[in-house]
């Protein structure tokens, strides 16, 4: 026992020798520890990223469709992404999972709307229904806008609108086919979709109201400059380059062209006395105009915030149904077997009766699964119009900043191979007898988007497509110019703008079928 005295001084000794002028030395290295670890427990836990550089960001890392460049990223990253473009934080969320926990558990924080150069000069300050912040003006406009315009029942009144352009529309072709040569069948679907949404929206077709007497290039126009890069909105002491690009001249061409058509329709549908005693035949502008002039409305409706909503739904309604048009008759070209068996469904539907109605288009199961599949490759808007987040959340186990910019890779969830089988081909079979659907509570298939901010216009634009797409193949074959051309020739370019559409307008010979 008296050797464990003799050893504790020892040790004594030893500490004062060894440790005692460490001690400093040691407390120090202690509290930068301590330091690093409070300050590693403070710094938010974002999504992975790629590398960027100093003040772009990661701008570099997009190519000329951001949509594909984000798929390609995603396969490496995952499917939360976190980017700077410039000064500006981004999410791009590309999984159903995740598009599902953004649009119904956090639909709310995701609903917000960012501020940018072409929307807040196009759109009003973004006073539309689209771009618009979120809040009680988004919502008391979006409730006008479905119940007078968008509503099944609004849209069941405007049949004879959609029937008499078509109509118009397949007397054209029919002429053409007379003299054998191929069509421009992309400005035929342009123009036809401009006549029946400015009939519904403004009560005239687009040259009647411009006095051009012609379709007009105006929303395909808009689409591009809403997703055109201004510098401006990356790096604000930059703006001046959007000069030399001349996106900002051509933006204030563009406001200028269509606040003076605007105007125009205000102008007119004020001056104009309508029969009250026929609601239906009322056009939007009508019914926004008498509850405006009647104090019906629940917030203030300035000229300017009327003129935001007209055209929104001109825009959105008019480019978004002829793209999906176009997108549509270029896979039926590319599938000869698909569009035959879609041609028998149609003609046997409809038989000997010289006009198709809305109870054959319901019968017609595998001409709405052509639809569903061609929105699954072709989404209208295949990457999402861009949310902002209104304050900090967790997402997906990570930490998102308020004021985030956030998109939803509508394009890359629709071919994603862990949902879809064959992602990459054209297989319309795939929604027989599938409750799957596009109304936005399948998050694996959103090609109109889900949530609060979800495409009010589904139905509206769903009934100008089948319509016109039914009676296409009904009246008609279809075939390339030339006759030996195979339909894997047929190029399939799209050009980025908020709707993808062709780069190259889809020109084919149709052929008047006889019964």
């Amino acid at each position: 026992m008296a050797i464990l005295p003799l050893f504790q001084q020892s040790w004594q000794e030893l500490y004062k020798i060894t440790f005692t002028p460490l001690l400093p030395l040691l407390f120090l290295f202690s509290f930068l520890y301590v330091f690093k670890c409070i300050k590693s427990s403070g710094k938010p836990s974002l999504p992975p990223s790629p590398p960027k550089l100093p003040i772009i960001g990661n701008l570099h890392q997009l190519g000329s469709l951001p949509h594909r460049s984000f798929q390609a990223l995603s396969k490496k990253y995952g499917p939360v992404m976190f980017f700077y473009f410039g000064h500006a934080p981004t999410l791009v969320v590309s999984s159903a999972d995740m598009a599902r926990e953004m649009m119904k558990t956090h639909d709310i924080v995701f609903s917000n709307r960012p501020k940018a150069t072409a929307t807040n000069s196009l759109l009003y300050g973004c006073t539309d229904i689209a771009f618009s912040s979120y809040g009680e003006y988004w919502r008391q406009v979006r409730k006008i806008c479905v119940l007078e315009l968008l509503s099944l029942k609004r849209v069941q009144s405007f049949q004879y609108t959609r029937e008499e352009e078509v109509s118009i529309l397949i007397n054209k072709v029919r002429d053409l086919c007379l003299k054998g040569v191929s069509i421009n069948l992309s400005e035929l679907l342009i123009e036809n979709s401009n006549n029946i949404v400015t009939r519904c929206v403004f009560g005239k077709k687009f040259g009647e109201v411009d006095g051009k007497g012609k379709s007009s290039e105006l929303p395909r126009k808009v689409m591009v400059l809403l997703a055109a890069f201004f510098w401006e909105d990356f790096f604000p002491f930059l703006g001046w380059i959007d000069m030399l690009t001349g996106f900002k001249p051509s933006l204030k061409s563009t406001c200028g062209e269509l606040d003076a058509f605007l105007d125009q329709v205000v102008e007119e549908h004020k001056t104009m006395k309508r029969e009250d005693e026929h609601p239906n035949k009322k056009d939007f502008a009508d019914i926004l105009l008498q509850l405006q002039k009647n104090g019906m409305l629940d917030f203030e409706l300035s000229h300017d915030n009327l003129k935001a909503i007209l055209l929104d739904m001109f825009v959105g309604g008019s480019d978004t149904t002829s793209t999906t048009l176009e997108w549509v008759m270029a896979e039926l070209i590319r599938n000869p077997s698909i569009m035959k068996r879609a041609q028998e469904e149609v003609r046997r539907v409809v038989g000997n009766k010289s006009k198709i109605d809305v109870n054959d288009i319901n019968q017609m199961d595998y001409l709405k699964c052509i639809l569903k599949e061609s929105l699954r490759l072709h989404p209208p808007v295949p990457l999402s119009v861009p949310r902002e987040t209104s304050e900090s959340l967790k997402f997906g186990g990570y930490d998102i900043p308020p004021k985030t910019r956030v998109f939803v890779n509508v394009w890359a969830i629709q071919r994603d191979p862990k949902l879809w089988d064959r992602p990459e081909e054209f297989i319309p079979e795939r929604f027989t007898n599938n409750p799957v659907d596009f109304i936005g509570q399948n998050f694996e298939f959103i090609p109109f988007g889900g949530g609060r901010r979800g495409c009010p216009g589904l139905t509206f634009g769903i009934a100008v497509v089948e319509y016109v797409l039914a009676n296409l193949l009904c009246r008609f074959d279809w075939r390339l110019p030339s006759i030996n051309a195979k339909g894997e020739d047929l190029d399939m370019t799209e050009v980025n703008a908020i709707t993808a559409f062709r780069k190259n307008p889809l020109c084919l010979v149709p052929t008047l079928h006889s019964s």
